[in-house]
């Protein structure tokens, strides 16, 4: 997981592309899942397709050279590589989908996003912090349910 830090004004990982989750999600009101896509069978959450950025960035801040980066790079059908600030163990089974159809939130796990320039992982995302909630939300707490039987 990269997490660099900038000069210490900004929390969470320099990104290849400079994006403001404060403007797009916060300013904007874009909804998580218009650039975070949700496939099946449903445990990931992608990045943003250039495609997607450029549905208005074809128009919007054309000059900035930043745009122009990532409108090359959509050109060439080449993915900007953003850098993972989350990452789910290879040995813990976690569907976003049946978090997100059960009510959970991607605040509840995720923090505050809206209000950020930078991601950061935030909030208790360990074994305990997971335990918790499903307490808390009545959810089972059976090793299986989140790790395979050896």
């Amino acid at each position: 997981m990269g997490l660099a830090q900038s000069n210490g004004k900004l929390r969470g990982p320099v990104q290849p592309l400079p994006f403001s989750h404060k403007t797009h999600a916060g300013t904007l009101s874009l909804d998580c899942k218009t650039c975070h896509v949700n496939p099946d069978p449903g445990e990931l959450m992608t990045f943003a397709a250039n495609a997607t950025c450029m549905g208005c960035h074809t128009a919007i801040k054309t000059d900035s050279p930043h745009i122009q980066e990532l409108a090359k790079a959509a050109e060439e059908n080449r993915p900007i590589e953003w850098v993972r600030v989350y990452e789910i163990p290879g040995f813990v089974y976690f569907n976003h989908r049946t978090h997100i159809e059960s009510g959970a939130t991607c605040q509840q796990c995720h923090g505050d996003i809206p209000t950020r320039e930078r991601v950061f992982v935030d909030g208790d995302i360990t074994m305990a912090g997971c335990m918790n909630c499903h307490v808390e939300n009545a959810a089972s707490i059976d090793c299986s349910y989140c790790h395979d039987q050896l």
